[in-house]
């Protein structure tokens, strides 16, 4: 499985800080058991609208992240 991002991080610690199992999360996001679990272990392609769908429990969504770099695009 795909290594661990700051995103799996997230929900995990999010979903054990209420108290959620990853069947009761399934359950109050209408995902499926699968889809959280994949989410929690850093599945690299997952549907951005599930992953917004779980995140919004959470008060939370996706977004862009600016990166820094060395050269500008043109």
């Amino acid at each position: 499985m795909a290594e661990k991002n700051k995103l799996s991080q997230y929900v995990k610690a999010s979903r054990k800080q209420y108290g959620l199992t990853q069947e009761a999360l399934s359950y109050k996001s209408g995902v499926g058991l699968r889809f959280i679990r994949d989410l929690e272990q850093g599945k690299k392609s997952l549907r951005m609208d599930k992953v917004n769908t779980v995140l919004s429990l959470f008060g939370a969504e996706l977004g862009v992240v600016q990166q820094q770099r060395g050269e500008e695009m043109p």
